[in-house]
């Protein structure tokens, strides 16, 4: 997934400002892309200067409500339709799953898997408390499927991980 495209995505949805763009991936895209205000207003001006969106409103502190130019609609069809996902991922929590048991120690293993898992209950709270919000709001909510994405991946990954910390040896009774 490129910046580019998910900004795209957003703007196309609604138009919005730089920090409410930072927000909507906080709050909507977390699960899968993680963008700061640093990474988002060069990609802003980036897409101006190629005629993908437009500044429609200037507001207080000088902020500016970016929207989605047809030029910008149609390279966001085009990249939705025309090009496939890459489905490469680098997660380094799921690199450290994968060497924990086989590098550590059952106790240092185990504090590795348990930090993943309060990780995911953690998470799963704020993409609970996100989905209560949206509902509370009722009408259409435009990051549901995101935030229901999100619970059910956490769900399985909460599952999985105590399935793991169950599978590590038990630790040796201290001798006193």
């Amino acid at each position: 997934m490129s910046l580019r495209h998910a900004v795209l995505g957003l703007l196309a949805m609604e138009p919005a400002t730089g920090y409410e763009l930072t927000r909507k991936f906080d709050v909507s895209l977390s699960n899968a892309w993680h963008a700061s205000h640093s990474q988002i207003y060069p990609e802003l001006a980036k897409l101006e200067s190629e005629g993908m969106v437009e500044v429609v409103a200037t507001g207080a502190r000088n902020s500016r409500t970016w929207a989605l130019t047809p030029v910008g609609r149609e390279e966001l069809r085009r990249w939705m339709v025309d090009v496939a996902p890459s489905r490469a991922t680098r997660d380094e929590s799921a690199i450290r799953i994968f060497i924990a048991p086989r590098l550590l120690e059952p106790a240092d293993a185990r504090i590795a898997l348990q930090r993943d898992l309060d990780y995911a209950v953690a998470h799963r709270e704020i993409l609970e408390e996100i989905d209560e919000r949206q509902r509370a709001a009722g009408g259409t909510a435009p990051f549901a499927p995101a935030v229901d994405l999100g619970l059910r991946v956490n769900q399985v990954m909460q599952e999985w991980l105590r399935d793991q910390l169950a599978a590590l040896p038990a630790e040796p009774k201290s001798r006193r």
